[in-house]
């Protein structure tokens, strides 16, 4: 990613703008600072403290979170597939073998 194909777009987290140089679309960059967004806001909501830095550290807990469980999924779907398969596989096996 070079520097000159990238471009600034302007996100505002929490009403703080926030000018995010990036080569990604920019309504997919507003997407993602909507979500830290909303992120950020829960984890106001769930803290009583108003130190900025442990309320987006929690943010951050909380999306890193979502992403391991997200990705440990992609991990356990396919192996669970291929497991369920190998049991319709057998029933069908079994079904044939009594006609």
């Amino acid at each position: 990613m070079s520097e000159s194909s990238q471009r600034v777009v302007p996100v505002v987290i929490r009403g703080q703008r926030y000018p995010i140089r990036s080569d990604l679309d920019e309504r997919y960059v507003a997407e993602l600072a909507a979500y830290v967004d909303k992120k950020v806001q829960q984890a106001e909501e769930k803290t009583p403290t108003s130190d900025w830095v442990r309320i987006a550290v929690l943010a951050a807990l909380s999306i890193a979170d979502e992403f391991f469980r997200a990705r440990e999924g992609e991990r356990v779907w396919p192996e669970a597939v291929a497991e369920r398969a190998a049991e319709i596989e057998r029933l069908i096996d079994e079904a044939l073998a009594r006609h």
